[in-house]
């Protein structure tokens, strides 16, 4: 575990920014690990309002599989409190971040969630774009000094367990939640749906 633990200190140093580092490029990597985030609930709605039944299944099930792999980050914090580099000295920090536990990041536990259930469900351009995009958050967030890089590999770990929690209760009750969902949403969404600005 100290060797595992040394091998994580000396990898975050190698990604983290320095002072000495340009500006314009701590200003790009503090974009990505706080703007890039709003893509998820863009791609989800898009998808929902404008996909066909795959797509808003995927959708919604991303939506569970990422609920619940956010609530297993917070039980390991509570079990398990993995200081961030700045909590121990280490590094740089460019952004302002609370105390709380790194391990798993949950930007990146978000990102492999949503990216794992595109790709599951075959939806390979979505899949691939949330992955990119996780990566570059993942990236973004050890650059400027709130994670480690095995906070991100724990992220990937948890979304698989929380995929896999979610897969064989998806296949017995997804079918009868889609049915309530889409008519909950063509009853409360009508309007513009009859006009051909939605999908129905």
């Amino acid at each position: 575990m100290h060797s595992l633990e040394t091998l994580n200190h000396a990898w975050f140093l190698s990604i983290n920014a320095t002072p000495d580092t340009p500006r314009w490029q701590i200003d790009v990597a503090v974009a990505i690990a706080n703007d890039v985030l709003y893509l998820i609930p863009a791609l989800l709605a898009l998808l929902w309002l404008f996909g066909g039944r795959n797509q808003r299944s995927a959708a919604v099930r991303a939506c569970c599989v990422a609920f619940l792999a956010l609530g297993l980050n917070q039980l390991i914090g509570m079990v398990w409190m993995h200081p961030r580099p700045f909590m121990i000295g280490l590094g740089h920090t460019f952004i302002e971040h609370a105390p709380d536990s790194s391990f798993p990041s949950d930007h990146a536990t978000l990102f492999a969630s949503v990216a794992l259930t595109f790709l599951m469900a075959g939806l390979w351009r979505c899949g691939l774009l949330v992955t990119v995009a996780g990566v570059a958050i993942a990236w973004a967030r050890v650059r400027i000094g709130v994670h480690f890089p095995l906070d991100m590999a724990g992220a990937v770990g948890v979304s698989c367990v929380a995929y896999g929690s979610v897969a064989p209760l998806w296949a017995r009750a997804g079918e009868p939640l889609m049915r309530v969902l889409t008519a909950l949403y063509r009853k409360v969404l009508s309007w513009p749906i009859r006009r051909g600005w939605l999908a129905p």
